[in-house]
């Protein structure tokens, strides 16, 4: 579990040592300070550690870490958990930062955090496509992410697997929809805006939109977007709004279940890495920023996990159709990051009628 370095103790065993010496109170107080600052530069230098805040499931989370670590020396110290409360630990921290780097969660989630972060360049940025990179440099996209419509194939009939996110409020589905509460989940909270900009952002014809899925949800909002593939996949749910890349894992492990890629479009918001501003490990936060940025990292990635990249010499997931084949939404990053807060007011309304 996370270990922190803390400069506190040595900063005040110092101060400690200093305090019986003969100087006078006032040279003594400078030597403190000039050496407590030295104390704490020594420790974050030689630190062999790197923190990571993560929401990414389990496996590929696990095996990444796993080669960064055997090819660096580095220990990752891990914090996992949600989306939205990892950022929401970041902003608590910011004070005095116990994370150097977050990893994972969607792009729009992390710019609504941006300030909490710190420009960084990646090593192999000719490599990246553009389209992935913050204009500030405050994060960069790891992977994109189609939103997709996964149905259990034993509990949906052929004649009823819904082609778009518009058959979702379909009183033939009502109460048997998985989705996470996009408070908790930054996919679900990407889901929520590609469905309002598909109906009409704009016009407060995605907000019709919206009160209707509401409504068809009949009261089930799951905890975690992790919930949303199992239980679509066990049984529970008869269809679910979930990440392609979870739900191909399913489909290529052998579940009985499929993938809709909706009519209307989808969203492929990436994936985002960011160095967290006044970090203690900011040196070896950087070298594990590359590493999931490189092609070896990348390439295991979607080779292992099916998980798309963002370099230009990326491979497709096989079973995956290509980017250009996946109809999109013109989806307005701006407007999702940004208006956060004012959209996350509008669906609690709507949840508490």
């Amino acid at each position: 579990m996370k270990k922190f370095v803390s400069a506190l103790l040595a900063v005040t065993m110092l101060a400690g040592v200093l305090s019986g010496c003969g100087s006078s109170e006032s040279a003594s107080s400078q030597g403190q300070s000039q050496a407590a600052s030295e104390a704490q530069s020594a420790q974050t230098s030689n630190s062999k550690h790197v923190t990571v805040y993560s929401p990414h499931p389990a496996d590929p989370l696990n095996a990444g870490i796993k080669e960064f670590q055997e090819k660096t020396g580095i220990t990752v110290d891990l914090v996992a958990a949600g989306t939205g409360e990892l950022l929401k630990r970041i902003e608590a921290e910011s004070e005095s930062p116990q994370c150097d780097v977050f990893w994972g969660g969607g792009a729009d989630s992390l710019a609504a955090y941006s300030k909490y972060f710190e420009k960084f360049t990646p090593e192999d940025i000719d490599n990246i496509d553009k389209q992935y990179v913050s204009d500030d440099g405050l994060w960069t996209g790891e992977s994109p992410l189609p939103m997709v419509i996964m149905y259990n194939k034993k509990l949906v009939g052929e004649n009823d697997v819904p082609k778009g996110w518009g058959d979702l409020i379909n009183e033939k589905f009502k109460g048997k929809i998985a989705y996470a509460d996009p408070a908790k989940s930054g996919s679900s909270y990407t889901i929520m805006c590609t469905m309002l900009t598909a109906f009409g952002k704009d016009d407060g014809k995605g907000w019709d939109f919206m009160k209707k899925f509401v409504a068809n949800l009949d009261g089930k909002i799951l905890g975690s977007s992790g919930d949303v593939y199992k239980k679509v996949s066990d049984g529970e749910y008869s269809v679910g709004l979930t990440l392609e890349k979870e739900a191909i894992k399913y489909v290529q492990a052998g579940a009985d279940v499929g993938i809709v890629y909706p009519s209307e479009g989808t969203s492929a918001v990436p994936d985002g890495i960011a160095l967290v501003k006044g970090c203690k490990n900011k040196e070896n936060a950087e070298t594990f920023m590359n590493f999931v940025l490189s092609k070896e990292c990348q390439t295991m990635m979607a080779t292992d996990f099916a998980r798309r990249g963002v370099r230009l010499d990326s491979q497709v997931p096989e079973g995956l159709p290509p980017m250009k084949d996946v109809k999109l939404v013109n989806y307005d990053f701006e407007w999702a990051s940004s208006q956060k807060t004012e959209l996350m007011e509008k669906w609690k309304e709507i949840v508490v009628g």
